[in-house]
């Protein structure tokens, strides 16, 4: 190939660089060009010696994070002096590996002014014609990390990082468009973040309200009535004592031999730990058989509630469930099915709002593990009031997690939304690998 011939491949090649999804005034713009790091940004290597800044580290999916609150204190001890100075405007680059970034993260500090950084961290700070908004956004794709992973020949050193070199990190290549088409995209994400954020902050202001409003429906240790209670119950009789084994049957799971692949793959949920991660449980991750219940397996109909009395989660969290269709359920959980004149949404509620006393029933078992003995569960006291306000209670708190729920799924379209643009507004591999 003679050098006409490699000039032309070479712009060939550039011309991939396109994205499915431009602006319509950069309809007509150049191909986007492979730019790396150490061209486009200048290292930051400032230490931070006597001034007092806040030592900081970074978190996957997180970004900035003072280490006083990750790791419980400062740890940067002697090191302190040699951290590297980095203000706002600044990339840091965090070798830690994590499964959202298998070949670290880089996040662009905002709105902390200085901090003191790790100098096992790389930090640098983009040239002029670069916008800090769009190279963020290709960072958060971990463009860096597919072209990293090839250069990685090992795990983790001993202190946790990856072992890549700053010559290896400034060699990273990013495709750019023009400056005013960096800005747009950027521009563009930035508006997507503001819309994610603010119903992020909804969400979290909706669970906040139901948090406090289950504090107030339910009596709390040592009350014998709700300090909240609707219009038409109010002046009502308080509410009564009752243990669970007076509220609910309890019924134990079992698991099927795993040596007789007849009983597993077929289609009634089984129910584990895994699977108790919401109120409302619609399906499992394993199914159990026909042959499998007819040989010992145990079912429950819908509405049953399941809560966990053995495992590790139990150290921390007591996760309780309502199936919402007949399933079956391993060893390590207890269904309650609510008897006459309890509503059983009601109850499952009540036993939400009593999670700390249920904690207090937890100890430790072999290994470790946690355990709610069926004893203690079945004399634990609860206060209840009648059926009509059971019912209304429930129906309430049911109306309140479906409004969250929906919510929930909005700011789920959202992040899709988010991402679909970046597919669209980024050169992805296959239209030009950088």
């Amino acid at each position: 190939m003679n050098s006409k011939e490699k000039s032309s491949a070479v712009v060939d090649e550039g011309a991939t660089l396109v994205p499915k999804l431009r602006f319509p005034e950069f309809l007509d713009a150049p191909a986007w060009k492979p730019i790396s790091l150490r061209k486009a940004s200048v290292p930051v290597d400032e230490r931070v010696g006597e001034r007092k800044l806040i030592p900081v580290s970074i978190s996957a999916g997180i970004g900035f994070v003072p280490q006083a609150e990750k790791f419980g204190r400062d740890i940067s001890g002697n090191q302190y002096q040699l951290y590297t100075l980095v203000r706002d405007g600044d990339f840091v680059f965090n070798k830690g590996n994590s499964l959202k970034f298998p070949q670290g993260c880089i996040y662009l500090l905002h709105g902390w002014g200085q901090v003191a950084a790790p100098n096992v961290f790389i930090a640098f700070r983009l040239k002029n014609g670069y916008s800090n908004g769009f190279f963020q956004n290709c960072f958060e794709q971990n463009q860096h990390g597919k072209q990293l992973k090839k250069h990685i020949t090992s795990g983790a050193r001993s202190n946790g990082l990856l072992n890549i070199s700053k010559e290896t990190f400034f060699n990273v290549e990013i495709p750019v468009p023009s400056l005013p088409e960096q800005q747009k995209i950027a521009d563009c994400l930035e508006s997507a973040d503001v819309l994610i954020a603010a119903q992020e902050r909804k969400v979290e202001a909706l669970r906040a309200h139901k948090k406090g409003l289950m504090q107030q429906l339910f009596p709390q240790e040592g009350e014998t009535q709700p300090r909240l209670r609707f219009s038409e119950f109010e002046g009502a009789e308080e509410w009564s004592e009752k243990n669970v084994d007076k509220l609910a049957t309890i019924q134990s799971g079992a698991t099927p031999s795993k040596a007789n692949a007849e009983f597993w793959g077929g289609s009634i949920p089984w129910v584990s730990a895994k699977d108790m991660k919401q109120l409302f449980l619609e399906d499992s991750q394993e199914h159990i058989s026909g042959e499998a219940v007819s040989n010992g397996a145990r079912l429950a109909p819908k509405g049953t509630i399941l809560i966990l009395t053995r495992g590790m989660t139990l150290l921390k969290d007591v996760p309780i469930c309502v199936i919402t269709r007949e399933m079956s359920f391993n060893q390590d959980v207890k269904g309650l099915r609510a008897k006459a004149g309890v509503n059983g949404l009601f109850l499952a509620w009540l036993l939400l709002g009593s999670k700390g006393r249920l904690l207090d029933l937890v100890t430790i078992a072999g290994h470790g593990t946690g355990k709610i003995d069926t004893e203690e569960l079945k004399t634990l006291i609860l206060r209840v009031p009648k059926l009509p306000e059971q019912k209304r209670i429930a129906d309430f708190l049911n109306s309140l997690d479906g409004l969250i729920a929906a919510e929930t799924r909005k700011l789920g379209t959202l992040k899709t939304h988010k991402k679909g643009l970046m597919q669209q507004l980024f050169p992805q591999a296959e239209d030009g690998d950088a």
